[in-house]
C-alpha cells in the first residue's frame, strides 16, 4: 500500500511515470524502506495502464459489492434525531452515580 501510495503521489506531482527510484525516494523522505520484490511487481501491473482509468473501474467495482450493514444506518440516524435524549441520559447517569456513592456510605468492598 505505501509502494502504491508513493506512486499516485507522484503521479499527482506531475511525474507521469515514476519509476521505481522516484518511489524509493519518496518513500526514503518519510523514513520508510521500500520492498524491492513489492515495488518491481507493483510497476509491472502498472505497466502501459492509465492510472484514473484503474481508479474508475475499481470504483464501479467497489458500489456492487454488497456491504451488509444496512441495520447500522438506520440506528445512526435513529441516534442523531435523538440528540435531546442523550442529553436526557447523560443527566439521569449522573444523579445515578451520586446515589451509588451514598448507598455505600463511603466504604467500599475493597477499600
Amino acid at each position: 500500500m505505501k509502494h502504491l501510495a508513493a506512486y499516485l503521489l507522484l503521479q499527482l506531482g506531475g511525474n507521469a511515470a515514476p519509476s521505481a527510484a522516484d518511489i524509493k525516494a519518496v518513500l526514503e523522505s518519510v523514513g520508510i524502506e521500500a520492498d524491492d520484490e513489492r515495488l518491481a511487481t507493483l510497476l509491472k501491473e502498472l505497466e502501459g495502464k492509465d492510472i484514473n482509468e484503474l481508479i474508475a473501474e475499481g470504483s464501479a467495482k467497489l458500489a456492487s459489492v454488497p456491504s451488509g450493514g444496512a441495520g447500522g444506518a438506520a440506528a445512526a440516524g435513529g441516534a442523531a434525531a435523538a440528540g435531546g435524549a442523550a442529553e436526557e441520559a447523560k443527566e439521569e447517569e449522573k444523579v445515578e452515580e451520586k446515589e451509588e456513592s451514598d448507598d455505600d456510605m463511603g466504604f467500599g468492598l475493597f477499600d
